[in-house]
């Protein structure tokens, strides 16, 4: 099944430079796979690693997921103005570090930054030139069963995870385009179409 943008889907011109793309949507629609399987297919795009405060998951590397800093690290950081945007969510802050995301979009190169609301807001204000692409799930019951399924959470990180979805997915008309996640591959190509690497 292909993925199905909903709103206006506007071609990107080739002739464009590239810009800035950010992927935002509810936790657990699957942003994280789908970024994973466009960058194995395509390992020449370039997703900038956010930094957290939250401690690490199974499997999870420093520097490859996540920045993981501590508390005062991430005080340091917002401090000396080294985020493009910053967020608490569940906890915990998420930053995206701007030296690296600067560098590649002045050398042409397209950006794909994987954030939260909040963090896809900031940008927006901080780079009106940012292209905001929402991730939808198929349906809300669906959304629920990939959150309580993952198993790595309490309850009441569960909960409030749903009680945040709900808010996220009010939020689907404030970005350019929207992609329903019921295929990974085809929201993939979907996503490098609308960054222009394809």
């Amino acid at each position: 099944m292909a993925a199905t943008p909903r709103g206006t889907t506007t071609p990107v011109p080739q002739d464009v430079r590239p810009r800035l793309t950010v992927l935002s949507g509810p936790s657990g629609v699957g942003k994280s796979t789908v970024v994973a399987h466009m960058r194995n297919e395509h390992p020449d795009v370039w997703l900038s690693v956010s930094a957290t405060t939250r401690k690490p998951r199974p499997g999870e590397q420093d520097g490859v997921h996540y920045f993981f800093v501590t508390d005062e690290e991430m005080d340091k950081m917002i401090a000396n103005g080294e985020l493009l945007e910053w967020a608490e969510f569940a906890g915990n802050r998420y930053g995206t570090p701007r030296g690296a995301v600067m560098e590649r979009l002045e050398a042409g190169k397209p950006v794909l930054l994987e954030i939260d609301l909040q963090g896809a807001r900031l940008v927006r204000e901080s780079m009106p030139q940012a292209q905001l692409v929402f991730l939808a799930p198929p349906s809300w019951d669906e959304l629920v069963r990939r959150l309580t399924g993952r198993g790595t959470e309490s309850p009441e990180v569960i909960e409030r995870r749903l009680q945040a979805a709900k808010v996220e997915l009010a939020a689907e008309p404030e970005f350019d385009v929207t992609l329903v996640n019921t295929s990974v591959d085809a929201v993939a190509r979907e996503l490098l179409t609308l960054m222009g690497t394809v």
